[in-house]
């Protein structure tokens, strides 16, 4: 017995074991249009994301750029002030370029040093020391640095030397706040207008994929109402791609039709063929009273109905491969309650009859009488009073219908049901009939892909239940 926690369990954990590949997959095999749509959504997700990526690298790198050229322009002013006076202090370095150098720890800064000692600095350093990078040989060097108060730096660093005097250092460092800020925000507004752009495009690949599929859904629909008898033909008035296929389909039915007619053709030759040599026989042997002559009599009888059920049953199989034949069940069982009212007017039975009227037999309008003719003339002869008739929707599928006929009669017990299915048994020889009903439905109901069951009822006799293929109207 399975434990009761450990179901409990599997339950909780069901929405943590979600798979979404598993998921996608099986989407995928349900519908082309999803598939279609999911694969170029997914494309346009990541061609939207690595657009906006490179975008936002584009701009973080113009910002750069730009920060370069301002910290160039400053390099410049600190190189000409130093070249007029060289290592004498200059009034003119105090009122370099941007103010923020005069403001403490303002996040902009220069330096000019030689073999490590400061000549000169910004008063933004605010006693702070500015470090300045192993440049290895070159001249110059840029790169982003970590500078006072933990603030980050980008930094341009020259190596210059005026006349025969010792080389100095100059490096000029200015703030990224705003550049991190400024791509912030640019990376910020770039999400939502490629956000927004790429709902547009799920949309409109929404709209072009059920639009480029909608031939393919007039073709299904074309081809539901050919299998419900309501055209004789798929419509070939679809694109290119898919006219084949509908003439294909087309040939198909005719094809089919012309085997069947030819099959219907062949069963009556051999019908006629068989019952003229059975007629001639019947005759002589009744025309002698002779031991011999009664049981070539009986016999004959025999053969011609094994004859005419399999010639019928013949008839079935090939009617049931015939496509678009369909019929309305709600009339048939509503004529056949009516007339077995009449014909079994003498009892009085009371026939009820419940009845979904949207329901389509997919089959032969004949085949369902026979079927329900046999069901209800058993019940209205075994019944007490009640008979009641039920035609709904079969419970495991929307493709089937069930018929059930119940009475109040005897019924039968579990050995009777099974000999009332077998061709030829009759239970009670004293009621007219026989014996075939029975063995007759369960032909019928497997030709077309059903079953036939007896059961109790519970209006205390027998339950029969016929499953059907069907269609909704």
């Amino acid at each position: 017995m399975p434990d009761k926690n450990s179901a409990d369990t599997n339950d909780l954990q069901g929405p943590l074991n979600w798979n979404p590949i598993r998921f996608i997959r099986k989407k995928q095999q349900a519908s082309l249009a999803w598939r279609l749509i999911f694969v170029a959504g997914l494309w346009a997700v990541v061609s939207l994301v690595v657009a906006g990526a490179i975008l936002v690298a584009l701009f973080r790198e113009a910002g750069e750029k730009a920060l370069d050229e301002r910290l160039e322009v400053h390099m410049t002013a600190i190189v000409s002030a130093l070249a007029a006076e060289g290592d004498q202090q200059n009034p003119a370095l105090r009122r370099i370029g941007d103010p923020r150098f005069n403001m403490p720890l303002s996040g902009w800064y220069w330096t000019v040093q030689r073999g490590g000692k400061v000549l000169f600095e910004s008063e933004s350093l605010f006693g702070d020391t500015l470090r300045l990078q192993n440049m290895k040989g070159e001249l110059e060097l840029k790169q982003n640095v970590t500078g006072p108060a933990g603030r980050d730096l980008r930094l341009l660093q020259k190596r210059i030397q005026f006349g025969g005097l010792q080389p100095v250092t100059i490096a000029v460092a200015g703030s990224t706040r705003e550049l991190g800020e400024s791509t912030a925000s640019f990376a910020w507004q770039a999400a939502i207008t490629l956000g927004v752009l790429g709902l547009g495009l799920v949309a409109a690949i929404f709209l072009q994929v059920r639009f480029g599929l909608r031939p393919l859904t007039e073709l299904q629909e074309s081809l539901g109402r050919v299998r419900q008898g309501k055209e004789e033909e798929v419509q070939e008035d679809l694109p290119k791609e898919l006219k084949p296929l509908a003439v294909e389909l087309n040939a198909l039915i005719h094809s089919n039709r012309e085997v069947v007619e030819h099959s219907r053709t062949q069963v009556g030759n051999l019908a006629h063929a068989l019952k003229t040599p059975l007629s001639v026989i019947t005759n002589e042997a009744r025309s002698s009273d002779e031991p011999l002559a009664l049981k070539v009599s009986e016999q004959a009888d025999l053969m011609r109905g094994q004859v005419q059920h399999y010639l019928e049953k013949a008839r079935m199989a090939a009617q049931r491969r015939v496509i678009g034949v369909s019929c309305e069940a709600a009339p048939v069982v509503s004529r056949m309650a009516r007339a077995m009212e009449k014909i079994h007017r003498d009892k009085e039975p009371e026939i009820t009859v419940d009845m979904d009227e949207t329901l389509l037999f997919r089959g032969e309008q004949q085949d369902l009488e026979e079927i329900l003719g046999n069901l209800l003339d058993n019940a209205c002869k075994w019944c007490d009073k009640k008979v009641s008739v039920t035609l709904k929707n079969n419970n495991s599928s929307a493709s089937l219908i069930a018929l059930i006929v119940e009475d109040d009669g005897p019924g039968l017990g579990a050995e009777e049901k099974k000999r009332a299915l077998r061709r030829g048994q009759r239970l009670d020889e004293t009621v007219p009939g026989t014996g075939l009903g029975l063995s007759i439905i369960v032909d019928i109901a497997g030709i077309y892909g059903g079953s036939f069951e007896l059961g109790d009822s519970e209006l205390g006799g027998l339950k029969a239940t016929v499953i059907l293929p069907s269609l909704t109207i």
